[in-house]
C-alpha cells in the first residue's frame, strides 16, 4: 500500500493514478480523515490500514504567504504545521508501523526551500526544514532499510497557484530556462521512477525543473 498525505489535491490525485495504473493500492485520506498536524488524528489513521504502508509520500500543505510584518502567529503556525510537523508526526508513525520491514518516505519539498522567496517566509522556512528532516531520517533509519527522500516539483498548475496572474506566471516562466513547466503527471511519474527503479538511493533532494541555481546559492 501507498499512503499519501493532502489527498485531495491535484498533484495527489495525478500520483494516485499513477501508482494505481501500475497495480498498487492507495491510500490518499484528505485532511477531514487524516490531519497530519494532528497527533492523535496521524495515530488513529494508521490503525485503520489493513495492510502494510511500503510508501509514504508527504505532500500535505498550506499556503499562507504574505509579508514578515503583516504576517501574524496563526499564519506562521499553520503553514509551518502542515508542511514540517505533519511530516515529522506522519514519518514517525509510519516507522513505528514497519516493525523491521523496509519502508520509503517521499517529501514533496519547493524551490523555495533553496532560494527563499520575498513574502513566503513560513513556507520557505517550512520546505526548508523539509530538506533537513528528509537526511535526518535518511541517516538515522538507513540501517533499517528505511529510505527518505525529497522531490522539488517546481512550478505546477494548482489550485494553490490558481490566484496568480498572467504577469506573474510569465515572470515564473523567465526564470525557467526551457521556459516552461511541469505537470503534476511528469511529478507524479518522476516519484513512482525514484521509488521502484533507485532502490539504492537515500538522503537525496530531486529538483525537477530548469532553474540553475549555482553552487552555494
Amino acid at each position: 500500500m501507498i499512503l499519501i498525505t493532502g489527498g485531495d489535491g491535484s498533484l495527489a490525485q495525478a500520483l494516485r493514478e499513477c501508482f494505481e495504473s501500475v497495480g498498487y493500492e492507495i491510500a490518499a485520506p484528505s485532511r477531514s480523515s487524516l490531519d497530519v498536524s494532528d497527533r492523535h488524528s496521524v495515530g488513529a489513521f494508521f490503525r485503520t490500514l489493513s495492510e502494510p504502508v511500503e510508501l509514504v509520500i508527504n505532500q500535505a500543505g498550506s499556503l499562507r504567504d504574505g509579508p514578515l510584518l503583516k504576517m501574524n502567529e496563526a499564519d506562521w503556525d499553520k503553514v509551518l504545521d502542515a508542511h514540517l510537523k505533519g511530516t515529522w508526526l506522519v514519518s514517525q508513525a509510519y516507522a513505528a508501523s514497519l516493525q523491521g520491514r523496509p519502508g520509503h518516505l517521499i517529501q514533496v519539498g519547493s524551490y523555495s526551500g533553496l532560494v527563499g522567496p520575498a513574502g513566503q517566509c513560513n513556507y520557505a522556512a517550512a520546505k526548508a526544514g523539509l530538506i533537513g528532516l528528509t537526511q535526518s531520517l535518511a541517516r538515522e533509519w538507513g540501517a533499517q532499510s528505511i529510505r527518505s527522500n525529497i522531490v522539488l516539483p517546481g512550478f505546477l498548475e494548482t489550485a494553490m497557484t490558481a490566484s496568480l496572474t498572467d504577469v506573474q506566471r510569465a515572470k515564473f516562466r523567465e526564470d525557467h530556462v526551457l521556459g516552461s513547466f511541469n505537470t503534476v503527471h511528469h511529478v507524479a511519474k518522476f516519484v513512482r521512477f525514484l521509488h521502484e527503479d533507485l532502490p539504492q538511493v537515500s538522503g537525496q533532494t530531486f529538483q525537477l525543473d530548469s532553474r540553475v541555481r549555482r553552487p552555494g546559492w
